[in-house]
């Protein structure tokens, strides 16, 4: 491989107008396609093979036309201080609203509080529900501009009015957090390589990348049923891995420069060897996100599908682009060691200073390590075990209005309805009874009835609301905790646990669904799948690892030092979200369960971008063993050479995802601390502490492999050991920007 990447560095250096072209002429296809494509909202959401989407798919079948998942609203009203909903002036106004809620083409029903009763028991809080023909993501512009329009005006009569439900949509918005993110990078960037022009590469194609694949999604999203979230989360990562690979294969070519190699040479060996590691390290964040298809829920699936498709082309960029760009700068980008003068570089004095300077920092940490590796060890998995100590506690949920922030009309409307009806007016049960097989269908509802109404925590239990054909129906039961609690998700199990009983009696099948039991399901699907999941991801990354490192005890360790950041990085993120400890600080205004997909989600993405720091931390060190060198040394060498440039992508890493916890959508926020604590830990305390001092523990055990499989594998040749014979080839350095000087 490393000689096949060595080819394509070369001619992406040599062809760097083509290369150049083609990819802009990408970014600008992918963006004329993302302008004239319609806007992308929340995708749908759907669970196959739980019983709350079963019972969603029976009613959308046995009530034809009832607009089964079709956008909701709850506009609620609260009359001033010291008046009643009741008051003359009040109810004028509300009757008002509701007569004008009605008129939209896409409205399908508005209820009346005073016909409905739906006002709280002193008067103060009523509610109107307007039910729609089609999702919230599918309703006109002219249909939400009309609700809110008489929201407004409703306002305008002293009444205090807000809008919850999913019939206006939350757009999720990042904040300036996320250009403080690239920001950092870019001044990381400039420190690690002490030149504008190497600085700016990383960023230019890292950009470039993310706009090629962001652009695809949005384009796509309307035909792929892509949410909103997708194209964020796809930035997230592709903008963190893509500066990274670009990064790698930069410093390797000015360690080649510094080494006398001529630029083409350099170009090529650059790609040839970090590109090596470029590759594998991408195909371990694909395979992380290719397989949350593993879970079969369809919104998980393209998530993890389009953000593996940004992390690609990633891949592709760095292995073609940043050589061709390097190609243009010419003598602008210096040998390692070296400063522009911009910066205070002149090129006899700081090469000078360059050659008898001291070893750097990660040279004294490696051997610092090397010397007390049991110590090292001991303090790496002690600190990351009391981190790790809050994620017993781990209590999974999904996000509604009521971890909205409180400037949203949504979380207001929330809390009204809370402080009017009880917290579980929010999170209603839909108990749906199929009662075609029961010889007596209306007595079978009433039995369905009167059992829910006694289960403990249920506050009230609604007549029941039939189909034409009188063998099904629908009952809707408020509890008396909120949707996300575990009393609700108790509600839950105990009427389905009921629902056995009644089925034997009388043959009628009890289904409970609703956004609240839809998110129960959710929970506990991605509780089962985690498992397969993890062993399914970390067994064929070990698998990669082993063909990359040709060692057991490496990709071992890999492994176990994954498992044990992400482990302290869910203890933080509980720490924060569900415990509430710096959850001003991180803009947390509600904390409550973690989102369920938050850790299979981590386990996906953590372990991709960790083992980026596995292969290019130890494909150096294996590189240095293999050229001869004694275990111990090779640690050194590997930090040497890597431990700096593995650290700014590191840092740059965390300023990516760190912009993303100033999102108003929590599952972003959320998303975005965990991933960045994430790589803090796997970077500074699992690669760069408790990686060398298991491999110094091991000593050349570390490399062992069986003879046998060392047969049956293939050499991929990570170090670059192929291109010796490339050594006497080619040019010297000067020849070479003679040569460019002539382009």
């Amino acid at each position: 491989m490393a000689t096949f990447l060595y080819k394509l560095g070369r001619l992406a250096f040599r062809r760097r107008h083509f290369v150049a072209l083609i990819w802009v002429a990408l970014l600008a296809l992918a963006g004329v396609g993302a302008a004239s494509a319609p806007t992308a909202g929340d995708s749908s959401f759907s669970i196959p093979g739980t019983e709350a989407q079963k019972a969603f798919d029976l009613l959308e079948e046995r009530f034809p036309g009832s607009s089964a998942d079709g956008a909701t609203a709850r506009v609620v009203f609260q009359a001033p201080d010291g008046q009643k909903m009741a008051d003359a002036a009040n109810k004028s106004a509300v009757e008002k609203a509701v007569s004008e809620l009605g008129d939209g083409s896409e409205v399908v029903s508005v209820t009346d509080p005073f016909k409905a009763k739906s006002i709280s028991e002193d008067g103060t809080i009523a509610y109107a529900q307007v039910s729609y023909k089609v999702s919230g993501v599918e309703l006109k512009e002219a249909t939400t501009d009309a609700l809110e329009k008489v929201a407004q005006d409703t306002r305008d009569t002293g009444l205090t009015v807000e809008i919850g439900g999913d019939a206006l949509q939350a757009m999720p918005e990042t904040g300036s957090t996320e250009v403080i993110g690239i920001v950092v990078a870019a001044v990381v960037l400039v420190i690690t390589f002490g030149s504008l022009i190497a600085a700016g590469l990383p960023l230019l194609t890292a950009l470039i990348g993310v706009g090629i694949g962001v652009s695809t999604i949005t384009a796509l999203a309307k035909a792929l049923d892509l949410g909103s979230t997708t194209s964020i989360l796809a930035m997230m990562i592709g903008l963190a891995v893509g500066i990274d690979y670009a990064l790698f294969i930069v410093s390797r070519y000015r360690a080649e420069l510094a080494e006398g190699r001529q630029r083409e040479d350099a170009a090529g060996r650059a790609v040839g060897t970090a590109g090596s590691a470029v590759v594998f390290a991408g195909l371990t964040v694909v395979i992380a996100l290719v397989g949350l298809s593993v879970v079969n829920i369809p919104m998980l699936t393209k998530m993890g599908a389009a953000a593996a498709g940004t992390v690609v082309i990633a891949v592709l960029i760095a292995l073609t682009m940043v050589p061709a760009l390097l190609g243009y700068a010419g003598r602008k980008v210096q040998p390692a060691g070296r400063k522009s003068r911009l910066l205070g570089g002149n090129s006899k004095k700081a090469q000078a200073a360059a050659d008898g300077e001291r070893p750097n920092m990660g040279t004294r940490w490696a051997r610092f390590v090397v010397r007390r590796p049991l110590t090292v060890l001991l303090l790496g998995v002690v600190g990351l075990g009391a981190v790790a100590i809050p994620a017993a506690s781990l209590e999974l949920g999904l996000p509604d209005d009521g971890s909205q922030p409180t400037s949203t009309t949504q979380r207001r409307a929330y809390d009204l309805l809370s402080e009017g009806f009880g917290p579980g007016f929010n999170g209603p049960l839909m108990v749906v009874v199929d009662a075609k097989s029961s010889d007596d269908p209306k007595g079978a509802v009433t039995t369905v009835s009167d059992t829910v109404k006694d289960i403990k925590g249920v506050v009230s239990v609604t007549p029941a609301t039939y189909n034409k054909a009188g063998d099904t129906a629908m009952i809707s039961v408020i509890p008396d905790s909120k949707p996300s609690s575990t009393e609700t998700e108790n509600i839950v199990h105990a009427i389905r646990g009921a629902g056995g009983t009644i089925t034997s009696d009388t043959d009628a099948k009890v289904l409970v669904t609703g956004s609240t039991a839809m998110n129960i399901d959710f929970s506990q699907k991605m509780n089962d799948a985690l498992l397969p999941y993890l062993a399914l991801v970390v067994g064929l990354a070990f698998l990669l690892l082993i063909v990359v490192f040709r060692s057991i005890l490496v990709p071992l360790k890999a492994a176990l030092g994954f498992l044990l950041s992400v482990l302290a990085a869910l203890g933080a993120v509980v720490a924060v979200f569900q415990w509430g400890w710096l959850s001003g600080l991180m803009g947390v205004e509600e904390t409550g369960p973690i989102m369920s997909m938050m850790p299979i989600f981590m386990v996906g993405v953590v372990f991709g971008l960790a083992m980026d720091y596995e292969v290019f931390l130890v494909t150096r060190m294996r590189e240095a063993y293999v050229h001869g060198e004694r275990p111990g040394q090779a640690i050194v060498t590997g930090f040497r050479h890597g431990a700096r440039v593995v650290t700014a992508a590191a840092v740059i890493m965390i300023a990516v995802f760190a912009g993303f916890i100033g999102s108003s959508e929590s599952m972003i926020k959320m998303i975005g601390f965990g991933l960045a604590i994430a790589v803090f830990f796997d970077a500074f305390v699992v690669r760069m502490a408790i990686v060398p001092a298991v491999l110094a523990l091991l000593g050349k055990r570390a490399w062992w492999l069986p003879k046998w499989l060392d047969r049956a594998i293939p050499n991929v040749d990570v170090e670059g050991e192929g291109l010796r014979a490339h050594d006497a080839d080619g040019p010297k350095d000067g020849d070479e920007d003679r040569a460019l000087a002539r382009v």
